[in-house]
């Protein structure tokens, strides 16, 4: 492998090489962007909706005059 890049000029490949990699394998890229990007959302969703859980049942919890109504 070195020996193929070594007669080649640096634009090759330093420019020319990743531009077609990214063209290749630049859907794989954005696909797992997306998987990564998406479950990092669907978790900060699901950790400010148990936020707004445990902070509703604490504001009604502490407001009721007592809590052996149950």
């Amino acid at each position: 492998m070195r020996e193929i890049f070594a007669g080649m000029p640096w634009w090759v490949k330093w420019i020319a090489v990743p531009v077609i990699a990214l063209v290749v394998f630049g859907g794989l890229l954005v696909s797992i962007l997306q998987v990564v990007f998406g479950l990092l959302f669907k978790v900060l969703v699901f950790v400010a909706l148990v936020g707004g859980l445990i902070y509703v049942v604490r504001k009604f919890t502490a407001s009721s005059p007592s809590r052996s109504d149950w």
